[in-house]
């Protein structure tokens, strides 16, 4: 099939009764084009593993089961697609978008006459949930018109097997990625199959919803479960929304809320995350959390935002992405870490704390510790860009996040428009957005007020817009002309929050802030572009400091020392703004089993002078200490 990468991408598709109404839709992929930092995020992961990884890692190359091959035919072959091709439509590359239609086509032609399609070495239900949700957004942004037939063929054998076969394994544990797909496809066919289907999915999956309604695991786990494992937690946090979709049951709606507030209170890192390295391990920030996590939980948000409509999972979405994502993958794209620790003064392979890993698992590399990372990470960064807006049902827009990019949508049913977004967000605290609009249009822009921002301040054509923030969002309603221009004012303050044993972090917006340690790399294993390394801290740079603070809140303390932007910003010697405070060294908190020890409890005494404490945002410090002991007066 030969794409057409200037196609107009098709409009959102709403929830078909008797689905409940989502209260936002997703933009079709190709929508949304990221500028900025955020396209030179995109533009060297394409230069680094996403666009080169298949000529050095086998389970990627030519010989891959979902190419064909004798290779690798589970997983790995479907999450470098679900990142590919996200990234080729938001680069609009058309030697990246050629790349990933190989493996398109080589699916499309995989169906059989029953409806299954894929390796014929496996028929397990869980990769195939994976490749279904690639054809979803290919066929939003190319409008083949082979998939939704492809896909009511193959849901048709899966109904037929379903009972005999049922959801084992991963794919029990991670039933919603299939409902997702089936609502998907209801909501553009009518089958009302797929709706039983659906259920049947649902009751076939792990009780997410009374998991995370009344959260049994609040303690440090030591024995594998799937209702465990960070990956399968993180991914599951929709899978009661999707159900309320269905059923309109309150318990459904309400389980995301309470499972997101019983992680963050057992099992809660400074990043936005839960840990896991590989199951819910407590709130110590020397426990890890899986780079599939972050990514999966990414996704889990954009579709919590999606359907609820509540910017409470966007501020998440954000924190998780501006430092968790970047925090734990080279600066250059070339190597990433299985698990990453918030207070991680070493990346070495030596043993640590971990419920589950190997002793190599923080190290730096193509696939340490294990290989689904490896192949999942790619879809970071373009499924942010391509849900950085979505649209209303009532012909509006809604902003996600303030990333700069340039917008392409249609308003008031029927009126073409374009905003183009110009910020440096989260490094700078103004956005400027602009409209192209093909004639005035009346419609609702609803623009995300984070849950952080005392003072946010909305201009429009130079009038201060009256605010009333309802879920997160204020709403501006009016007739729009062409080249109207609204500036959002999110002024950041320095927040200080308590951590275990009254320690504290520090964030300023949506960026956490931490004590960047010079780093040594050392190459350990394998070859380049892509081998495995141990970062050392180097033997001049201090980790063990506690924080002088002022007053009960103390984000007076520090001064934000602001520089001008770099082409990659999430490198602690780039970093575009600082945190310059005051600190005196701790001797007594010391190296434990190849990290930093538990925190002292805090106020901590120190007779060590006192010296400049310089913090950078997390994602730009791959060794750093981001919960610190507060010293006493």
């Amino acid at each position: 099939m030969t794409i057409d990468i200037k196609r107009k991408p098709t409009t959102p598709v709403p929830n078909r009764a008797p689905l409940k109404p989502a209260a936002l839709m997703s933009l079709p992929l190709g929508a949304i084009r990221p500028k900025g930092w955020l396209k030179d995020q995109l533009q060297i992961q394409l230069n680094g593993f996403t666009g080169k990884l298949p000529d050095h890692w086998e389970d990627l190359n030519a010989n891959s089961g979902w190419l064909g091959g004798s290779g690798e035919s589970w997983e790995r072959g479907p999450y470098y697609v679900d990142g590919l091709l996200p990234l080729a439509y938001a680069l609009q590359d058309e030697a990246l978008i050629e790349k990933a239609q190989a493996w398109i086509e080589w699916t499309l032609g995989s169906q059989r006459e029953d409806g299954q399609f894929g390796p014929s070495t496996n028929d397990d239900w869980w990769s195939r949930m994976v490749m279904a949700k690639v054809l979803t957004q290919h066929q939003e942004a190319t409008g083949d018109e082979r998939v939704i037939p492809f896909l009511l063929n193959y849901f048709r054998y899966q109904a037929e097997h379903i009972d005999k076969r049922p959801l084992t394994d991963w794919a029990e544990a991670r039933g919603a990625e299939n409902v997702l797909i089936l609502q998907w496809l209801y909501n553009r066919t009518g089958e009302t199959f797929l709706l039983e289907l659906a259920e049947k999915t649902q009751k076939q999956t792990l009780g997410w919803t009374e998991i995370f309604s009344d959260f049994p695991y609040w303690r440090y786990q030591t024995k594998f479960d799937h209702r465990i494992h960070v990956v399968n937690v993180l991914m599951a946090l929709k899978e009661p929304a999707l159900r309320y979709l269905q059923t309109g049951e309150a318990k459904h709606s309400e389980a995301p809320y309470r499972g997101i507030e019983s992680l963050m209170k057992y099992h809660g890192q400074v990043h936005g995350l839960c840990s896991g390295d590989e199951w819910l391990a407590g709130t110590s920030p020397t426990q890890g959390v899986e780079l599939c996590a972050v990514v999966e939980y990414m996704f889990t948000l954009e579709q919590l935002v999606r359907i609820y409509g509540d910017g409470y999972f966007a501020d998440i979405l954000e924190k998780v992405s501006f430092n968790a994502l970047p925090a734990t993958i080279s600066a250059d794209w070339t190597s990433r870490q299985y698990v990453q620790q918030a207070n991680q003064i070493r990346c070495t392979q030596e043993h640590r704390n971990w419920t589950e890993n190997r002793d190599d698992a923080n190290m730096f590399g193509l696939e340490p510790n294990f290989g689904c990372c490896t192949a999942n990470m790619h879809q970071g960064w373009p499924k942010l860009a391509a849900h950085l807006w979505m649209a209303t049902p009532d012909g509006g827009l809604a902003a996600i996040s303030y990333a700069a990019c340039e917008v392409t949508a249609t308003v008031a049913h029927g009126v073409e428009a374009t905003v183009k977004v110009a910020s440096s967000y989260p490094f700078e605290e103004g956005v400027q957005l602009s409209l192209q609009l093909s004639e005035p249009a009346a419609f609702p822009l609803k623009l995300r007020i984070p849950a952080w921002c005392k003072e946010p301040a909305v201009i429009v054509n130079g009038e201060v817009q009256e605010l009333d923030v309802q879920s997160g969002f204020a709403t501006i309603e009016r007739l729009w002309q062409q080249d109207d221009n609204v500036m959002v004012l999110l002024p950041m303050n320095v927040q200080v929050d308590r951590r275990g044993n009254d320690a504290v972090s520090l964030s300023r917006g949506p960026l956490v802030y931490a004590l960047p340690i010079a780093e040594r790399w050392y190459k350990r294993y394998g070859s380049l572009p892509f081998a495995d390394w141990e970062v050392f801290p180097d033997d001049n740079s201090a980790w063990n400091y506690g924080l002088l603070l002022d007053g009960a809140i103390g984000g007076q303390s520090f001064e934000v020392k602001k520089s001008p932007m770099a082409r990659q910003p999430f490198l602690a010697q780039n970093a575009p703004v600082r945190l310059i405070g005051k600190g005196r060294r701790i001797p007594e908190w010391k190296e434990e089993r190849h990290s930093a020890g538990e925190l002292p409890l805090s106020p901590v005494k120190s007779s060590e002078q006192v010296e400049t404490i310089e913090l950078v945002p997390y994602g730009s410090a791959r060794l750093r200490i981001a919960e610190f002991p507060v010293l006493s007066e």
